[in-house]
């Protein structure tokens, strides 16, 4: 009797909402479905198996996935009407969060899978093919899930992510993610290493290292010294890894940004707020001049690093001097990028009920002001990159013809001409303009060797 999987017979479709981490989950749910013959197409309407892959941290993306819902109902009962049938899944945060709730308000739903239970979708869809068993999901038992995938992965491309910690101690006041991600848990490193070995390969150049708190990493030496491990595997040229809390960033791993060339200089290190206050408020840990001396001492031991962040805006009792703070500590720290938000209530969160709720219209004039900042600085940036010679891992063709996209060091888009042949190599680019969100430049010389 064979082994082999049975042929492609059936089409999966998976949307994503929200971060990294779910882009890498819903490629791994692709893994462990294709042993039963789900082969991925790019139209929901073509698809057996529907797979909604969800995200809880921003208001709204509840009602959001219930809208998605109704669509995908209507294509279920086209689908019945002509003979055949959809299976649809909710899978992800919201998953994790409304469990019961999601099957109630929308019968459409066949099975929920909260993000630490994906591994667990072969057995739940056979239940359900057999209109038997449990349609729900939703557990806190990353190692049960890793355990269960294994190295071996289907990605395509040059660059990878690559899971390494899940859930969150912190308690961030306006934060769900230890709601629906649970603890801090990290992944053994062997498994990350055996992980990385194959995804290198296939011809991965580039992994980046995800976690909610990435840098809370406890195996032994912590994450700069699985950074040290990592760019040891011959082809993985190059380290990221994203989130970080400036809590987590210790000396080791500061001293690994000096030491480690595979280890890119980009940082991205949220702050949340500027101010004191706001910050105790969020239960954030730090203050906003710790913060700072991190960052100081980020950038002597990596002069060149660049630093993004992340902001919130009209959190509770949020007044105008609270914003100006953040604004001041933008201004000191000098950032390349950064994501910023309005504050939105998320339902459980100790924030949702503080006192003090901003107005929206203040919430959309200081987000605004802040937008100008980061802007500007962000542009600022880029410019000084012109007429420097960049290492840059091409990565895919650009729009136009005879054109290549790639990334620098520092996370930015960059686009020149070049043989097609480049994918997937590293080649030297003169940055000759700049623009607020990429950079365009002239291939100098030979690219590294394939």
């Amino acid at each position: 009797m064979s082994d082999a999987p049975p042929p492609a017979s059936r089409r999966l479709y998976i949307r994503t909402y929200g971060c990294q981490m779910n882009v890498y989950d819903s490629e791994r749910m692709a893994d462990v479905l294709a042993p039963l013959g789900y082969a991925m197409t790019e139209r929901p309407e073509e698809a057996d198996l529907v797979v909604l892959n969800t995200c809880h941290i921003r208001e709204k993306a509840t009602e959001k996935v219930y809208s998605e819902l109704g669509q995908l109902k209507a294509l279920k009962t086209e689908r019945a009407a002509a003979g055949g049938s959809m299976t649809i899944a909710v899978a992800g945060c919201v998953a994790q969060a409304e469990g019961e709730e999601i099957l109630r308000r929308q019968p459409a739903v066949d099975l929920v899978v909260g993000p630490q239970a994906y591994h667990q979708l072969p057995e739940l869809i056979a239940r359900t093919h057999r209109a038997r068993g449990e349609r729900l999901a939703a557990d806190f038992a990353p190692e049960a899930k890793f355990d269960a995938l294994g190295a071996e992965r289907s990605t395509s491309g040059v660059t990878a992510f690559l899971t390494v910690q899940e859930g969150c101690d912190k308690f961030c006041t306006f934060c769900v993610v230890p709601y629906t991600r649970g603890g801090e848990w990290s992944r053994p490193a062997e498994t990350i290493l055996a992980e990385a070995r194959s995804l290198a390969a296939r011809g991965v150049r580039e992994v980046t290292l995800l976690g909610q708190n990435v840098n809370a990493w406890s195996g032994e030496g912590g994450l700069g010294g699985l950074a040290r491990q990592l760019a040891r595997i011959e082809g993985l040229d190059r380290i990221r890894y994203t989130t970080s809390h400036p809590r987590d960033m210790d000396d080791d791993l500061i001293a690994a940004h000096a030491d480690l060339p595979q280890l890119m200089p980009y940082l991205h290190l949220p702050v949340q707020s500027g101010s004191d206050r706001i910050l105790k408020a969020m239960n954030r840990g730090h203050t906003a001049e710790s913060y700072l001396r991190l960052v100081e001492k980020i950038r002597a031991a990596r002069p060149d690093i660049a630093l993004s962040g992340d902001f919130i805006v009209g959190f509770p009792g949020e007044r105008e001097s609270d914003f100006e703070a953040t604004l001041a500590l933008v201004r000191e720290a000098r950032y390349a990028s950064a994501f910023t938000f309005k504050y939105s209530r998320r339902p459980g969160t100790p924030a949702a009920a503080q006192p003090g709720q901003v107005d929206e219209a203040v919430k959309d004039e200081r987000l605004a002001r802040l937008n100008a900042l980061i802007e500007s600085q962000q542009r600022a940036f880029n410019t000084d990159q012109e007429g420097r010679v960049l290492s840059v891992l091409f990565e895919k063709p650009g729009r136009h013809p005879g054109q290549l996209s790639g990334r620098s060091p520092y996370l930015q888009a960059v686009h020149c001409e070049g043989p097609a042949e480049l994918i997937g190599r590293i080649a030297p680019v003169r940055i000759d303009a700049a623009a607020r969100m990429s950079l365009s430049g002239t291939l100098v010389a030979e690219p590294q060797p394939a």
